[in-house]
Formats: structure tokens, sequence, C-alpha cells
């Protein structure tokens, strides 16, 4: 009989611990609970989620207008490196995402035509030495009467027909990175360098080694991202607003959730086939890794105009409508909320304006941080 006893309170202690264990579980998982249509929480859960109220700010807030865009880069900070005569790749040791200095050899050709032209000039230079002779000799002698007019033209012509042909090719050797000086020394070669035309980034290897190259083929193209802009589009009904000098508050959504600042440095003159207008705009820190190509969602603050605000971590969102809780009740223990629909306009550095809303009062307290937790948990 004692056994049985023993046994049935034993079951019956163990039944009440774990009945314990479970309430203790729910009521550490449970963040809130609904009471009469309200959304309650202890004090205890409130100030463990580091939850916060505030309060609706009435202060100025920007007017802006939503353009998008891209990341670009002036004219000059692009090249394109084209040889000036054809030929075969004899080198190429650069890749794409390589930096490179102005002057830097990228790249080398070779053509048996560089000989030729080499030759041509050589060949030129040492006829010019008889030919200003001559002509310097034929001056003198009908400055004295002693030969015809027709001799002295022959003479000139022929000197300065040579000179221009050995400073066309003297000009022709300079734009293929061959010394003239050198070649007059002798040292004749069928191998030419292309250099950078600017410092940056190879963002283009278009050939490999042993292609034939055109004057017409781009073989490599460099981009200099020091100096970035945005390049943004605004719509015709807009243009009128936008002012050099306005400031722009842009972001890289597929890069980035930072927000970035930038003030508009030109307007565009013309409207183009879509009716946009290009609007030109320079970052205020251009240390950021940006890239030419990036794309931007951008707002060009206009103006200011006073109005209620909330702080954008106090919304809540749900199937594409926006809450916020509205403090109702405190007692000793819990805090009792309202879930309040609201509609809003544009955000604008994390604050969001409420347009027209009679529910909330300015002196109603609300969630700023942790609705998103209670919403979610209903």
């Amino acid at each position: 009989m004692k056994r049985i006893i023993y046994i049935t309170f034993t079951s019956f202690l163990f039944l009440v611990f774990m009945n314990c264990v479970n309430s203790e579980k729910t009521t550490d998982n449970t963040i809130a609970q609904r009471v009469d249509d309200r959304i309650q929480i202890s004090k205890i859960q409130f100030n463990e989620n580091k939850m916060a109220l505030g309060m609706i700010e009435e202060k100025a807030f920007p007017v802006t207008i939503s353009v998008n865009g891209m990341i670009d880069v002036p004219p000059e900070n692009k090249a394109v490196v084209n040889p000036t005569m054809g030929g075969y790749i004899k080198t190429t040791l650069l890749l794409e995402g390589d930096d490179v200095k102005k002057r830097q050899p990228l790249i080398t050709l070779e053509n048996p035509e560089f000989v030729t032209i080499q030759q041509e000039y050589m060949e030129v230079k040492e006829q010019l030495n008889y030919l200003k002779a001559e002509y310097d000799r034929q001056q003198t002698m009908l400055e004295e009467n002693i030969t015809s007019q027709k001799s002295f033209l022959k003479a000139e012509s022929g000197y300065k027909t040579a000179m221009a042909k050995y400073n066309g090719l003297k000009k022709q050797l300079t734009m293929l990175n061959i010394s003239p000086k050198n070649v007059e020394n002798g040292n004749i070669t069928s191998i030419i360098t292309l250099y950078a035309p600017i410092s940056g980034s190879v963002t283009k290897v278009n050939v490999s080694k042993g292609t034939y190259v055109s004057p017409a083929t781009s073989i490599i193209e460099i981009i200099d991202n020091s100096h970035i802009h945005l390049e943004l589009l605004a719509f015709e009904k807009d243009i009128m607003k936008i002012k050099k000098g306005q400031k722009i508050v842009f972001k890289i959504p597929e890069a980035s959730d930072e927000t970035f600042q930038a003030e508009v440095h030109l307007v565009g003159t013309t409207i183009d086939e879509k009716r946009t207008i290009k609007v030109h705009g320079h970052p205020l820190d251009e240390s950021n890794r940006f890239l030419t190509g990036m794309f931007v969602n951008a707002e060009i603050i206009v103006d200011e105009k006073i109005t209620k605000i909330l702080s954008e971590s106090t919304l809540v969102e749900n199937e594409g409508e926006f809450y916020v809780l509205v403090l109702d009740e405190v007692n000793e223990t819990d805090y009792f909320f309202n879930q309040v629909k609201v509609n809003i306009g544009k955000t604008v550095n994390g604050y969001t304006e409420l347009l027209k809303n009679m529910t909330i009062k300015e002196t109603d307290k609300v969630l700023i941080n942790g609705a998103f937790n209670l919403i979610g948990n209903e």
C-alpha cells in the first residue's frame, strides 16, 4: 500500500514539474499576446527586447523628386586603345581589372610595314642633303642671273616636296611610338609598343596573342574611376524644379543599403524621345568604391515643408499596408498597444513622412523600436 502511495505521489510531482517547465518556456518564448484586440507585453519583456517609446514629430521635411540613373565617369576618364596601323599582337600581359599608369606599356604589335616606313624615312632624309644643296645653289645663281627661273623653281619644288615627305614620315614614326632619332642611328624595328593614354583600370581586353588588329580595332579599354559622377534621368514634368547646387540622396540598391550624398552639378538642356532630361550630379565623398555602370536610385531635394514624421523603424509593413503600435494603457506590469494603420509618404534619412491621418494624435506615444516583432507574433 505504501509503495502504491509513493509511486502515485512521485508521478504527481513529476507532472507538476513538467507543467512548470512548459509554462516557463511558454512565458520565455511569448513576446506578446492579444487582449481585447490590443497587444499586451510585459514590462520585463519590453526591457529585455530593448524596446522604446517615442512620439510623432513635426519638423521640416525635404520635398524630393525621385530619379534613376547610373554611376559614370567624364569622357576624359575613359580611353580606348587602338593602333594607328594594323599589326599582329606580339605580347599582351594585362587582364580585366588590372591597374595601369599613364604611359605604361600595354601591348606590342608586329608588322613588316613598320620597317618599310622607317626605310622610306631614311631614304628621304638622305635625299634632303642633296636637294637642299641644289636648292641653295640655284637660288644663288638666280640672284646673279646665271640660271633660269625654271631651273630654280624645279630645284625649289624638289626640295620642298622631299621636306614635306620627310616631315610626314617623321610624324608617322612618332605616332607609332618609334623614335626617329633611333631610326637615324640605324636601329630599325618591326615591333611597336602601345602605351596607356590615361591612368585607371582595364575594363576590357578584346584581343589575344597572335590576333591581327586593324586601326579600327578596340584592343583595350581603360576607365579612371577617381572622379565619378551620377548620370540621372528626370522626367519633363519635374525639370523646372531642379537647379544646380541642390542636394541629392542616393543608394546603390544592388550593392549596399547605405545612403550617400551628392549635389546637382549640371542640368541638361535638351529632352530626349522618352521625355526625360539628364541631370549630372557629383558625390560629396568620392572615396567610396563606386564602379562605372552601377544602377542608382536617387532623390533630388528641391524644397522643404513642415510635416509630421516618424522614425522608419516605427513602421511595420503587412501585405502592402503600414502600421504603427500606439500605446493605449500602462499598468504596474504590462503595456497595452493598439495596432493602427497609417498612410505614409517618402522616406529620407531614416524618417518617413506621415500623410493625413486622423487616428493618431501628436500626444500619442508609439513604439519606435520592436514593433515588427510584436505584429509579427500576434
